[in-house]
């Protein structure tokens, strides 16, 4: 039995043995009478009255233990008319050492003291919206996927919370709306919950209220359910909810390039309706959403919807039940829609199915690709498009089976549809994923004189992708296919690269802890695993492009290790006996080289330390040639609370990148650098100011061999961002950008005004 769950899967337990593994969470229905404050105090006679669970147990940097005497946890569950509302009791028998400073929202990590709250309200086990409060009242929020072990920081709920430190640890309440769970009407399973603590200064423990494993394919594989749920879902099933959110964005810009200068002023309003008119329906719809997202931390500019495809989704039109959209961006990708004017969805629940379609209208100006085996093209979208898809998923016990249809409308200038199947197994300590797609497309783009939208001749392409994971005590394994025809296209989706077989396989073996001599001391390594990683891809035949099939692209051989140790250090090393090809008529290369990567949190004010480098032979593609060379990436975080302020703090993140192909002349013939530097500083949970800027650059330069022209490219990015949020949903951002690039010279200054308003 230990293996099972020590492997992650728990679905074949039977309910007996389930709940002498994992005892409920008992929750407590408050009187209708009473009102709860959250004010972290815990102090009213309905907290008296509730069931106590803290029966916590050790997840890391080791599992398998108890948690400390000292540390104890206790956590407590009333749902009162309109929210579940979790009471939290933290002792520390070091209070004087606990860390939680002031930090951006979906910033809170495992060097901060903070509480967690997983939530399965369908309890399927197969996704879990989740939030993690600091002791200093700051939140991460989001949705995990547990097929792909896949954390989402999009979603931001509305969840209310309070903290009050006590002289032996702190207390916790945490209020989350019933409005915003998504459940079915009638005959769904038990919800399911797990609670989690972090408390960095007792060498980066993490406490969980179930035995979960090190190693588990999920993290929310051993979840346990919610007592007493039945009367409360009866009671608020049919209780509706509806939210409206205007939004009103101003903006004004001057730009300068080779022909002169020019200026512009916009302002626009959007609105964004949320309305859930019972459990197992919800309706959104957006109309002008602002694409400038000026509160993420990316460089944005005006012609932000260009680089749409690399920016991370705050829309909360795409973030609505992404659990049921469930399926990877070769499928579908919200990004491509850059400046939608409109959208329409609905999405239902059943105990045993569930269902999401939308339609939008999306304008010019997004980025359109078109990809090849050894390159991949950016058209940009030159006409207004409708994007449509609708998606269903039917539910087993171990099984999931899905499919969907999608299209991207150009009008005249053609459309591209797609349409697949999927599903998903899971048994003891193993899991198969599985994707099947199938296109037509008669959108494409006319070359001369300037690239347009254009109908071409309809071309049919498919995919096909298959993964398949196995995890004990003993061994970590993963075995990845995947197939792009030539001709398959998905404008909905990201497929950068077709008419390629892919291979992934990642063999782990698991050697348990280990304890490493040094010269004066003995460093204990909680995991350490030896590694193989092996990595193909190879061309399929493509008449059109004259690409024979069997064509080696890539190849690595890269053998390894990886450990884990205190202060949350996490190593790596791999050597790599690699192979690559930049063209299609050029030479298959080899390029070997070592690999060396790791992270830590080694101070209480320097929460990340960090590196990756590559050193060994490298491919310059444009030149096709191989020289000595390297990629490193370093980054840095430091947060620090400012003395004689009222709980002020200074957040920063540093990056610098470097990478290199040397040349047969003493100097590089190629590299490429960029440091990012990202400074905040927080007034309190609900004021901070933000500095970011950004300098990237690139230069070609004589190689000695292949006589190509020297160039160069600089881009720079300033901005600054002050943000004030009165409550969630209610906001105002004040942005100044400045954006610089060099050959060709342009600018571009930008300042952004923006209100949010939830009613």
């Amino acid at each position: 039995m230990t293996a099972m769950f020590a492997a992650g899967e728990v679905a074949a337990v039977g309910q007996d043995e389930r709940k002498m593994l994992f005892p409920a969470l008992p929750a407590m229905l408050a009187e209708r009478t009473v009102t709860l404050r959250v004010d972290g105090a815990l102090d009213e006679d309905a907290w008296r009255a509730a069931p106590v669970f803290d029966a916590f147990h050790q997840f890391m940097p080791a599992d398998g233990k108890l948690a400390p005497a000292g540390l104890r946890t206790s956590v407590q569950l009333l749902i009162d008319d309109s929210a579940l509302v979790f009471g939290i009791r933290a002792w520390d028998d070091a209070p004087e050492r606990m860390r939680g400073t002031l930090t951006r929202r979906d910033k809170v990590g495992t060097d901060q003291d903070f509480i967690g709250v997983w939530l399965d309200p369908t309890g399927h086990g197969r996704a879990a919206q989740f939030v993690r409060v600091n002791i200093a009242g700051v939140f991460s929020d989001g949705m995990y996927r547990a097929d792909l072990d896949e954390t989402d920081l999009g979603p931001d709920f509305p969840i209310d919370a309070a903290v009050k430190r006590l002289t032996d640890g702190y207390s916790m309440e945490i209020r989350w709306p019933l409005s915003n769970l998504r459940f079915p009407y009638a005959d769904g399973k038990t919800w399911r919950v797990m609670i989690e603590r972090s408390v960095p200064h007792a060498d980066g423990l993490l406490l969980t209220s179930t035995p979960l494993k090190n190693g588990s394919l999920s993290y929310i594989s051993a979840m346990q359910d919610v007592g007493g749920m039945g009367d409360t879902v009866a009671a608020v099933r049919d209780r509706s909810f509806m939210e409206l959110k205007p939004e009103l964005t101003m903006r004004s810009n001057r730009d300068q390039d080779e022909t002169g200068r020019q200026r512009g002023d916009r302002a626009s309003v959007g609105l964004d309706i949320n309305a859930r008119p019972r459990a197992d329906w919800v309706f959104n719809a957006t109309l002008n959403p602002d694409f400038s997202q000026v509160e993420i931390d990316e460089p944005t500019a005006s012609g932000a919807s260009r680089i749409a495809l690399s920016l991370p989704e705050k829309r909360g039109f795409f973030l609505e039940s992404s659990d049921v959209l469930g399926l990877p961006l070769s499928a579908f990708y919200s990004r491509t829609v850059a400046d939608p004017e409109w959208g329409l969805r609905a999405t239902w629940r059943n105990a045993g199915a569930d269902a999401t379609a939308m339609s939008l209208r999306d304008q010019e100006g997004g980025v359109v690709l078109r990809g090849g085996a050894y390159e991949t093209a950016e058209y940009a979208q030159t006409r207004r498009t409708l994007a449509n898809m609708v998606r269903g998923r039917w539910h087993g016990q171990q099984t999931v089976m899905g499919a969907f249809v999608s299209q991207r409308d150009y009008g005249d200038a053609g459309s591209n549809e797609v349409a697949g199947v999927d599903g998903q197994w899971r048994g003891d300590g193993q899991q198969a994923l599985w994707l099947l797609m199938h296109s037509q497309t008669s959108a494409g783009f006319d070359e001369a004189p300037v690239a347009r939208s254009a109908r071409v001749r309809t071309r049919h392409g498919g995919y096909a992708f298959g993964k398949f994971s196995s995890s004990s005590d003993d061994w970590w394994n993963q075995f990845q296919l995947e197939a792009i025809t030539p001709g398959f296209v998905n404008d909905n989706g990201f497929v950068p690269q077709p008419g390629v077989l892919k291979t992934n396989i990642n063999i782990n073996r698991r050697l348990g802890p280990r304890t490493l001599a040094l010269a004066d001391a003995e460093l204990a390594l909680y995991e350490f695993e030896a590694h193989l990683g092996i990595h193909e891809i190879r061309t399929l035949s493509d008449a059109r492009q004259g690409q024979q099939a069997n064509q080696i692209v890539e190849r690595k051989l890269q053998p390894g290790i990886w450990f884990r140790a205190g202060r949350q250090t996490n190593l790596w090393a791999n050597l790599g006996f690699d192979q690559q090809r930049g063209r299609r008529l050029g030479a298959l290369h080899d390029v070997p080289a070592v690999h060396v990567g790791f992270e830590s949190s080694p101070l209480s004010w320097m929460t990340k330390l960090g590196a990756e480098i590559t050193l060994g032979r490298q491919l310059d593609v444009d030149a096709d040639r191989v020289g000595s060379g390297g990629n490193a990436i370093v980054d840095l975080g430091l947060r620090l609370p400012l003395p004689g302020t009222r709980g002020w703090s200074v957040e920063t993140d540093f990056r610098v990148n470097r990478a290199w192909v040397q040349g047969t002349l003493g100097q590089p013939a190629f590299v490429d650098n960029g440091w990012r530097a990202l400074g905040m500083l927080h007034f309190t949970a609900a004021d901070s100011l933000r500095l970011l800027a950004q300098t990237t650059s690139a230069a070609r330069r004589d190689d000695g061999v292949s006589a190509l022209a020297p160039w160069t490219d600089r881009q720079m990015h300033r901005s600054l961002l002050y943000r004030h949020l009165w409550r969630h949903g209610r906001s105002m951002s004040v942005g100044l950008s400045h954006d610089r690039t060099r050959e060709p010279d342009t600018t571009n200054k930008s300042l952004t005004l923006k209100f949010q308003w939830e009613v």
